[in-house]
């Protein structure tokens, strides 16, 4: 089961190091995403971030996050 926690630290967090370093989560690009699921997500909380992004954008659930992005 997700913890919903994850949901809001999507919009709140910003990525801690790479190319995107300072974006918040949830605006990396699709493709940033594609490769971290070709090479391995990152251990722990920003793995399972990552991973679950990875999963909203492949279906098409963006949408699921502007509510929370309006806070």
């Amino acid at each position: 089961m997700m913890n919903p926690q994850i949901l809001n630290d999507l919009v709140t967090m910003q990525m801690p190091f790479g190319k995107y370093k300072g974006r918040i989560i949830c605006d990396l690009p699709e493709s940033y995403l594609i490769w971290f699921h070709t090479k391995g997500f990152p251990p722990g909380k920003l793995g399972e971030m990552l991973g679950t992004l990875y999963e909203i954008k492949l279906n098409g659930l963006e949408y699921l996050l502007q509510p929370l992005k309006r806070k």
